[in-house]
């Protein structure tokens, strides 16, 4: 699981400082996350296969999450993408995209599924064998999804030493070895699939947090998570405009952190009245232990 930051401040963009935006790489899928504005020059210039992204996860109907959106499609439309791509977002952006496309006349050769969001309640958005991603429930000025991807359970490993005391194990079997069934030898004695194999690794997960004010009843869907991103608008000299913005502070953020007993924080959309970012790191800190900035261009792995 990696996760490049392509943009982690908030609103105006600047040109060291890119509005939200995210590429997950989990088990061979490949997500984008918001899409402020700017979005596919930074897949870009840090050389991400933006082809390869099927899923986009638009947080809420903010022009730093999602203009740059219009643009990734029109793109995609150029490069004469042919396979379908999946949008996921609140109701009403469906409406947004299909406007601009219809009046700039761009018509892609590749269908834009809408998958249109409602729920205020956690629901399951995306599964397929690998990666299952639930929304989590914000509370902004407007409506608005945090998501949580949860890779699922892996083969099992072989053990290569182990299979080699069986001459009749052979390479068309590991498939049914990894799958965790026994294997029978042709006298009919049964080899118990765990002294072939051993367990597979520990499923992680991520959990983005986009703009929200402090609430502490996501940390029981995130709950253990390996990676936490939240947002962290201000500092807590700012707390009363994070209040009114319904944003939330490196302070609060750090505290869902802790609750949710996840295991790192990084922390982002910082506001441009702040010229040393180091403050938010070392006010998380005083809660949080394991918190670190969201910076640009940087690759977070599990």
């Amino acid at each position: 699981m990696k996760l490049t930051i392509l943009g982690c401040y908030s609103a105006t963009p600047r040109d060291n400082a890119h509005p939200t935006s995210q590429f997950l790489e989990v088990k061979g899928r490949h997500f984008l996350i918001d899409c402020g504005e700017g979005t596919q020059m930074q897949l870009r210039k840090y050389k991400l296969k933006f082809t390869k992204i099927n899923h986009v996860f638009i947080s809420h109907l903010h022009g730093d999450h999602f203009y740059g959106l219009i643009g990734f499609l029109s793109t995609l439309g150029i490069l004469g993408r042919q396979k379908d791509l999946h949008v996921y977002g609140p109701k009403g952006l469906k409406e947004i995209i299909t406007l601009q496309l219809r009046l700039t006349k761009s018509y892609n050769e590749y269908d834009i599924v809408f998958h249109e969001l409602t729920s205020k309640k956690s629901e399951l958005i995306f599964e397929d064998n690998k990666v299952a991603v639930y929304t989590i429930p914000l509370k902004h000025r407007v409506y608005t999804n945090g998501y949580l991807f949860k890779e699922k359970i892996g083969e099992r490993k072989l053990e290569i030493s182990k299979t080699a005391a069986y001459k009749e194990i052979e390479v068309c079997d590991y498939q049914n070895l990894k799958n965790g069934k026994d294997f029978i030898l042709e006298d009919g004695t049964v080899i118990a699939n765990e002294l072939l194999t051993s367990d597979p690794s520990k499923p992680k997960s991520y959990a983005f947090c986009s703009d929200t004010k402090y609430k502490e009843d996501i940390t029981e869907i995130i709950k253990n998570v390996d990676m936490l991103y939240h947002e962290s608008t201000f500092l807590e000299d700012n707390a009363d405009l994070a209040k009114k913005t319904m944003h939330s502070t490196a302070l609060e953020a750090a505290k869902i952190a802790k609750m949710a007993e996840v295991k790192m924080l990084i922390l982002g959309h910082y506001s441009s009245r702040y010229k040393n970012l180091k403050l938010f790191k070392q006010e998380a800190e005083t809660v949080f232990e394991n918190s670190v900035l969201g910076e640009e261009g940087v690759c977070y792995e599990i």
